[in-house]
């Protein structure tokens, strides 16, 4: 089978500045107020220090064509950084990147559109930026448009589209323009539950029936089980694991933090994002025994006006099977409203699960229907390791009623 891509020794670095005393950001005005200082005073300004950070440090892995090879590791592994390099967006600073065929890239909402232009126009454009002749993107028009639901805003600029809209028009271009390769970064979270689904089809007949190479970065490990042959799992540069999904999941699950280890999510300007999540349990975060109460935290971040918003979770064992499932949306005290942030506890008097090692999968969305703002997945992992005596197998929470208090209060029959 021939080669599609192949990666020798890669590294990617960067300089970091840093000036004053262990401050990471200083202001235009205090730069100008050092250097009037340092004028009079004759003193000089004071110097920035440089600091070297390898984004990616000697990462080799070679992918078949047709393969359909899923990227996972935690925030800031170098997933975004790698992607970038195969796509040709930045240059590495050593290594080599062999790549046989055309890449389509989706790496974040809109990427390749001109916010001027219309939905139309960015088609065409978009085609020709990947080499596709305007034959080749009239007779997939017609397809393209009918996957992105965005018949009515055709000939709308898209700038005045909403980030779901932009989302499934760019992943409709990537994906039916008939790239050799197709790389897609966690831009799916974006859209609705339907969508998604529709793009992890789509995703599928490439890779399957169309005999393409597919890249895909998620922190959906059921979408990355569902979808993929192979797994690449990054740690701080470097990679940690690269062979079957199975066990590449089980590694990135039990090696990825602590057992009851804290979510720190990636703080967004424009987008609603889960900031944080955190578990407090029995045996000070952990572990858990079958039985004790067991509590999670969600921090929530919502930058613009959100009328109603739902905020769900599952607790998922090894196998990717999910055990429980709890939302809090209550119609007349929606979760979310105007800007700012809101902290959510869910509370459980009695957690009785089996043996073993569970994590945390969480969705913050619109109400049901609606479009998904974020997904997180495979987060604050932890063990059960002693059976309460009391334990009824088959036992699931029923009640969930959303308090005042940001509380949520868990009933059993």
């Amino acid at each position: 089978m021939q080669t599609a891509i192949s990666v020798q020794g890669l590294g990617k670095k960067y300089i970091l500045r840093h000036v004053g005393q262990g401050r990471r950001y200083v202001a235009l005005r205090d730069v100008l107020a050092q250097k009037i200082d340092s004028f009079f005073r004759r003193r000089p300004a004071e110097s920035a220090t440089r600091e070297e950070f390898w984004a990616l440090k000697d990462v080799s892995f070679e992918i078949k064509q047709g393969e359909a090879v899923g990227i996972i590791g935690r925030n800031g592994a170098g997933k975004s950084t790698l992607l970038k390099l195969l796509s040709r967006i930045t240059r590495p600073t050593r290594g080599r990147i062999e790549i046989n065929g055309r890449v389509a890239s989706l790496l974040e909402v809109g990427t390749g559109f001109h916010p001027e232009l219309t939905g139309r126009e960015n088609i065409y454009l978009n085609g020709a930026i990947m080499g596709m002749a305007r034959g080749e993107i009239r007779r997939k028009f017609d397809e393209i448009v009918a996957f992105a639901e965005v018949e009515k805003f055709l000939d709308t600029p898209v700038k005045r589209y909403s980030s779901g809209m932009y989302m499934r028009l760019a992943f409709a271009v990537a994906a039916h323009l008939e790239p050799d390769i197709l790389i897609v970064d966690e831009v799916l979270a974006v859209g609705d539950a339907q969508f998604q689904k529709k793009c992890l089809g789509k995703m599928s007949e490439i890779s399957g029936r169309d005999g393409r190479t597919v890249l895909f970065v998620s922190h959906n490990m059921s979408a990355i089980s569902a979808l993929t042959q192979k797994l690449i799992v990054l740690k701080q540069g470097v990679v940690e694991f690269a062979g079957p999904v199975q066990e590449g999941i089980n590694l990135y699950l039990t090696t990825s933090g602590p057992r009851g280890a804290i979510y720190q999510g990636i703080y967004s300007k424009t987008t609603p994002t889960i900031t944080k999540a955190e578990i407090k349990c029995s045996e000070a975060g952990q572990t858990h025994n079958s039985g004790e109460e067991w509590r999670i935290t969600f921090h929530l971040h919502h930058p613009h006006s959100i009328t109603k918003a739902c905020l769900s979770f599952e607790i998922v064992n090894q196998s990717q099977q999910p055990v429980l499932h709890l939302c809090a949306y209550d119609q007349m005290m929606p979760a979310c409203t105007g800007d700012g942030t809101l902290v959510l506890e869910c509370v459980i008097p009695e957690l009785k699960l089996n043996v073993g090692s569970y994590y945390i999968k969480a969705y913050f969305s619109e109400p049901p229907g609606g479009a998904t703002f974020e997904v997180i997945d495979g987060v604050c992992p932890f063990d059960v390791i002693v059976l309460n005596r009391t334990t009824l197998f088959g036992w699931r929470p029923e009640v969930a009623t959303y308090l005042e208090s940001g509380i949520w209060s868990i009933g059993q029959t």
